[in-house]
């Protein structure tokens, strides 16, 4: 005899043209996935399968949800990336157990006030969407660890977000942002931020108070004309990444920040670097091209764990005698500099595997070039 949990079944698969995925717990269906399966609409008989906690209908062709789904009162996961949605249903909100809802690359222009009683929502993402604003009832959201609501034209961020004390991680790309509120530096457990390709000109100080921005911090694509010296404060940081903004100077400060692994400064406006910089230990990747560099601080000999070095499309005419010391080097790239003469430190890298010296003038090739060839280096001129 069939159960109410395989009517359900049935109806949905009369709609789908796809395979559709289940588990089971006894009689019960307690997870559902039917990804890219050109469903148009979800049959009102789904709501039946009272004992679903994970539903994913990922790359559907759905323009709207049903109020229905109100009564999937198991829920914890629930997937609808990739449709065409243009708003959720209110009754969202009804959903207690929900941990983490995502709904990027929709057409979403607002986001339901019932969403901010889902208390235990642990994970929201609705990147790349219309939404032009958050609603205030968002704020509500306490347990949120994961906010994305990067790629849609929010152009303010109101300071509410403040409220989100357990957030780690917060993605706010690509919105047109020209400001952003004081309070995010009330969020002392984010590890990760994303606020790349916005307009911001300046960023607010109390930033600084993120000690445990460890993982990832994003600003590229921005309108940034100096390195903020807070970022000095960020002492257990892993990867900055500030490219394509205008900064013409990097402060010393930068040298307390000795957690740093990858390091990104390319498209500004350097001509030259702190000696501080040599003191960024824990180094391993360094991108500075398509910057203005006309020469570098030997203290640069000191990044002994750097192994990825760019410095294309800058002005050097020649490398500090100190290079010689970066033993653990294996990437240099040098193109399109001012050299003449091929610098004799890189001679003694031991551990480089590529050296690329093209569109650079050089007068004559010393012979150890054709040594490091035979050693396995592969070389471009």
């Amino acid at each position: 005899m069939r159960t109410a949990s395989d009517r359900s079944l049935a109806d949905l698969e009369q709609l789908v043209d796809g395979e559709l995925h289940v588990e089971r717990d006894g009689d019960d269906v307690v997870a559902l996935s039917a990804r890219f399966g050109g469903l148009t609409t979800i049959p009102e008989s789904l709501a039946g399968l009272r004992a679903l906690r994970s539903l994913d209908l990922t790359g559907q062709c759905l323009t709207a949800l049903p109020a229905s789904f109100g009564e999937l009162v198991q829920l914890e996961t629930l997937k609808v990336d990739g449709n065409r949605l243009t708003s959720l249903p209110e009754a969202l909100g009804k959903l207690g157990r929900l941990r983490s809802l995502h709904a990027d690359d929709n057409q979403l222009e607002v986001l339901p006030t019932g969403l901010g009683r889902c208390r235990g929502l642990k994970k929201l993402s609705v990147r790349n969407n219309r939404l032009t604003e958050v609603p205030p009832a968002l704020w509500r959201l306490t347990e949120l660890r994961c906010l994305s609501i990067g790629d849609n034209p929010i152009q303010t961020l109101p300071e509410g977000i403040g409220s989100l004390l357990h957030l780690e991680e917060l993605y706010i790309h690509d919105n047109g942002l020209r400001q952003l509120p004081s309070s995010l530096g009330q969020l002392q457990g984010l590890h990760t931020l994303d606020l790349g390709h916005n307009q911001l000109a300046e960023l607010p100080e109390s930033l600084g108070k993120l000690r445990d921005l460890t993982s990832f911090f994003y600003l590229s694509d921005n309108r940034l004309t100096a390195f903020p010296r807070w970022l000095g404060q960020l002492q257990r940081l892993a990867y900055l990444g500030l490219t394509h903004n205008q900064l013409t100077s990097i402060p010393h400060v930068i040298g307390e920040m000795r957690g740093m692994v990858e390091l990104r400064l390319y498209n500004n406006q350097l001509t030259t670097l702190p000696p501080a910089i040599g003191r960024l230990a824990a180094l391993e990747e360094l991108y500075l091209r398509d910057n203005q560099l006309v020469e570098l601080p030997m203290e640069m000999g000191d990044l002994a764990r750097l192994v990825s070095l760019e410095l294309r499309n800058n002005h050097l005419s020649t490398l500090p005698a100190s290079f010689a010391r970066l033993q653990n080097l294996r990437y240099l790239d040098l193109r399109a500099n001012r050299l003449i003469d091929v610098p004799a430190c890189i001679e003694r890298l031991s551990s480089l595997r590529k050296l690329d010296l093209r569109w650079n003038k050089l007068d004559a090739l010393p012979p150890w070039l054709e040594d490091l060839r035979a050693k396995g280096v592969k070389i471009l001129m």
